[in-house]
């Protein structure tokens, strides 16, 4: 008994120090490793000299000729994709995995405009240069709502189109959500911290489990937020929910015109702006469950696949999986 309790208060006087343990990134996410050759691409974009980290990954296997442009989420780093990248490439596709402008190992702008559209051309300059004249996009989450509008502005390069539970399924803002102004955003990601995170994590991305492979991701996001461009990352961060806020593409899925998968994790309840929604409209949003089928409808040539009593990241619950699900597709 006397052994167990001294192990008990062991554990809990080492927690804060494994917490102050925590990594610090650099402002571009140095010193955090991705799983494939980082590279960057130079731009010239709202007057101002930028980048955008990317991985570019050849087929390991039997080459088809095909490439997949891999679009991450707001919370989320191109480095997240990387079982889905692994798997690509075993099944013979090119896999290009760009961290967009504002996140990660991108830059940070002290002023910059964003809008879906414009990351969607920052990403069609950066295929450009790659060579890659049509692709097959899968965009998760955030990056689910840029696969939308780069699939709408570019359609003849879109081969197909994948999502993994995408944002922006309803238009949150015409639901009832108070809107929030940058400076409110920026407010609150200067707070950003690890417990918080790992918290909304587990209860959205995952629902409501926890294994330990997921706390990379949590140390990713927080150790960037928390180094030396903490500011920068904050400013950037609260400028991108405000684009994602007030820039709904629900009312365009419509007018999508390639092959497209749905790939929805029913559990999920992400919405933009319900931590200070009001109750009544609260109860309404990031309904999944709901919400993949009825945008399935709305999408003229779309097909839905539903992860039963996953989250928000189903690619990172069962990686092998989803990844099976996502190559048969392709392979069709």
């Amino acid at each position: 008994m006397l052994r167990a309790t001294a192990l008990a208060l062991a554990c809990l006087v080492g927690a804060p120090a494994i917490a102050a343990e925590s990594p610090t990134y650099g402002k571009q996410l140095e010193g955090f490793a991705y799983p494939h050759p980082l590279k960057h691409f130079d731009f010239l974009s709202q007057g101002q000299n930028l980048q955008m980290g990317y991985m570019d990954v050849p087929a390991k296997g039997q080459a088809n000729g095909r490439s997949v442009v891999l679009m991450h989420g707001k919370n989320f780093c191109a480095a997240t994709w990387e079982s889905t990248v692994d798997a690509l490439s075993e099944a013979g596709y090119r896999v290009i995995a760009p961290d967009q402008v504002g996140f990660c190992t991108s830059s940070k702008p002290a002023a910059y405009q964003y809008s879906f559209q414009q990351l969607a051309s920052n990403t069609h300059a950066l295929l450009e240069q790659l060579g890659v004249k049509q692709a097959i996009i899968l965009g998760h989450s955030t990056g689910g709502m840029l696969a939308t509008r780069y699939a709408l502005m570019y359609p003849q390069q879109v081969e197909r189109l994948a999502m993994v539970n995408p944002i922006g399924l309803e238009d949150w803002k015409a639901l009832g959500v108070p809107y929030r102004s940058v400076d409110q955003w920026y407010a609150r990601e200067l707070k950003l911290d690890a417990e918080g995170v790992r918290e909304y994590e587990r209860k959205t991305y995952y629902a409501g489990r926890w294994k330990p492979e997921y706390e990379r991701w949590v140390q990713m996001l927080v150790g960037l937020n928390q180094g030396p461009g903490h500011e920068a990352v904050a400013w950037n961060s609260a400028l991108i929910y405000d684009m994602i806020f007030t820039q709904p593409v629900v009312h365009e899925f419509k007018d999508l015109k390639m092959p497209t998968l749905l790939l929805i994790g029913d559990q999920d309840t992400t919405a933009i702006g319900s931590d200070i929604a009001p109750p009544e409209v609260k109860a309404k949003l990031g309904k999944y469950k709901e919400l993949g089928p009825q945008v399935a409808k709305l999408i003229p040539h779309a097909e839905l696949v539903t992860f039963e009593g996953m989250g928000h990241a189903p690619q990172i619950e069962e990686p092998r999986r989803f990844n099976r699900t996502l190559v048969e597709w392709l392979g069709r």
